[in-house]
């Protein structure tokens, strides 16, 4: 006997003891019978009846840890029920993948929610620390949820605190023109899951869906005073640092002075050149935008500079190009006015005809045009594309022509230049010059700061969300080396441009 052994032990050793029973089906005999046993929880029977209105519940247990929830709330006005609105994507809810859109909340820590306003739920639940529990019916079909990931760029401001329609201003996440931001939901129809890039926090917030925002825009745009359209600007006295006369070949005076005049300019339809800032902000908040790396046989990017007159953008250009004319070229102006006696077709100018220029006019041929003195300028589309085949072409161009450059072919980065304060400009621009309609060469005046300043409020608030890159001409010196920099992260490193340049469409 074996004292202080199961039964199913003594089993096993008297099995082993037989000589004509082999060790393996001892084992296998000794298994089968521990096998049998029940060591399972008894359940209790099922009812033979149950009401006919029984409802399935689940119980969720969340751990807060100082996090918040991740889900609004909605409440039933016929019956009073207390339902999951939406779960926020990334928030505590979500990540637990027990809690969905669409569930009735029965309890929340044992207390009864039913007719109670959401304000009293979300009382309720701000109360509760640590474990919060929740006694819901959940959803029998749950909606399909759009997952597919999209990146837009923002053409629009939005605040989700100034906006009394958002079902919940504390889920809400505001945005300025120019963020890129992450659509990681857009199960609803008006309010879509955001996070703003680049982003430390896993959990969305909402957002107006494309339909909502440009419903709002409308409602916004309507109720606003009339204002000049945005492509309409007014003679400026104030024209640009003078450069010495040191001018790299394409970028004479005369084709800066007629793109500022722009009453006497004819330009193309200012639907088809400025589609985004004019019309756009009304028709698309959103601007679907990809990752795009440059590979070494692609053609380079236009580096396109913009910035107020007379804060030296011009300046900067030629010096960029003199830093290597090898890397770096601007295209040569074509123009209607004769050739002066050193000029050479090609070299300073394409010089042509009237007929010839307003023919290339007709057919969209210029980035942008304008006429000064009775005579015409402008800068061919073709030119710039020769040049970006075998070198990194480089314009200075007026805000009206941003929709020109940023096409697929192009790929314009456009980078602004901003001035500084304005002691800064006192400071940096004593012994600078400046050319105006009516004086040359004449020193700076406090009034020419002051419109500085002004256009370039004007300038940021219209096109900001269109700029690749910012820099303070404070220092020409440290500002030439900043555009350097740029210029560089242009062509080697990723950047979110418009999906239509990656996926051109047949749109024109």
């Amino acid at each position: 006997s074996l004292p202080g052994c199961s039964s199913e032990a003594k089993e096993l050793h008297n099995l082993l003891r037989q000589p004509h029973i082999q060790v393996s089906d001892a084992l296998l005999s000794a298994h089968d019978s521990v096998a049998q046993k029940d060591y399972e929880p008894v359940l209790p029977p099922m009812p033979e009846e149950l009401p006919d209105d029984e409802e399935a519940t689940r119980i969720v247990c969340l751990v807060k840890n100082k996090q918040p929830l991740g889900a609004t709330i909605k409440r039933n006005e016929a019956t009073g029920e207390i339902f999951v609105a939406r779960v926020i994507h990334g928030g505590l809810a979500d990540r637990s993948g027990l809690l969905h859109a669409g569930d009735r909340i029965i309890e929340v820590n044992g207390f009864p929610v039913n007719g109670l306003e959401p304000e009293q739920v979300i009382q309720v639940v701000a109360k509760s620390q640590g474990t919060i529990m929740f006694k819901v019916v959940p959803i029998t079909e749950r909606p399909v949820h759009n997952q597919t990931m999209l990146y837009v760029r923002a053409m629009a401001d939005y605040s989700p605190q100034q906006d009394p329609s958002i079902p919940c201003a504390d889920a809400g996440m505001g945005f300025k023109k120019g963020d890129v931001l992450e659509i990681v939901d857009q199960t609803d129809a008006l309010w879509w899951q955001a996070r703003k890039l680049p982003s430390i926090s896993a959990c969305a917030g909402l957002i107006p869906s494309t339909n909502l925002l440009k419903r709002k825009q409308r409602e916004f745009w309507w109720s606003q005073p009339y204002q000049p359209h945005g492509c309409i600007q007014t003679q400026e006295d104030l024209i640009a640092i003078d450069d010495k006369c040191v001018e790299a070949a394409g970028f004479r005076r005369s084709m800066r002075l007629c793109r500022r005049r722009s009453h006497s300019i004819s330009q193309p339809s200012c639907h088809s050149r400025c589609a985004t800032t004019c019309h756009g902000t009304l028709a698309s908040p959103y601007e679907e935008v990809v990752r795009y790396q440059r590979l070494p046989q692609d053609t380079y990017r236009l580096i396109a500079l913009l910035g107020p007159s007379g804060v030296g953008v011009n300046e900067l250009r030629r010096r960029l190009i003199d830093i290597n004319p090898g890397i770096f070229q601007g295209p040569i102006p074509y123009t209607t006015r004769a050739p002066k006696s050193y000029e050479e077709s090609g070299r300073e100018y394409h010089f042509t005809s009237r007929e010839m220029f307003d023919n290339m006019v007709y057919n969209n041929k210029f980035l942008e045009y304008g006429e000064y003195k009775g005579n015409m300028y402008g800068t061919s589309i073709e030119t710039v594309k020769e040049i970006l085949t075998r070198k990194i072409c480089v314009v200075d161009i007026e805000p009206n022509a941003i929709q020109a450059v940023r096409t697929h072919e192009l790929k314009a980065y456009i980078i602004y230049v901003k001035p500084p304060s304005m002691d800064r400009l006192r400071q940096t621009r004593q012994d600078a010059q400046i050319t105006t309609n009516y004086y040359i060469n004449r020193p700076f005046k406090d009034e020419d700061f002051q419109d500085m300043e002004d256009a370039a409020r004007k300038m940021e608030s219209h096109y900001w969300h269109l700029f690749d890159n910012v820099i303070v001409n404070d220092s020409l010196q440290e500002a030439c080396l900043q555009l350097l920099t740029a210029v560089r992260r242009a062509q080697d490193e990723p950047q979110w441009v418009p999906a239509s340049w990656i996926r051109p469409t047949n749109q024109p």
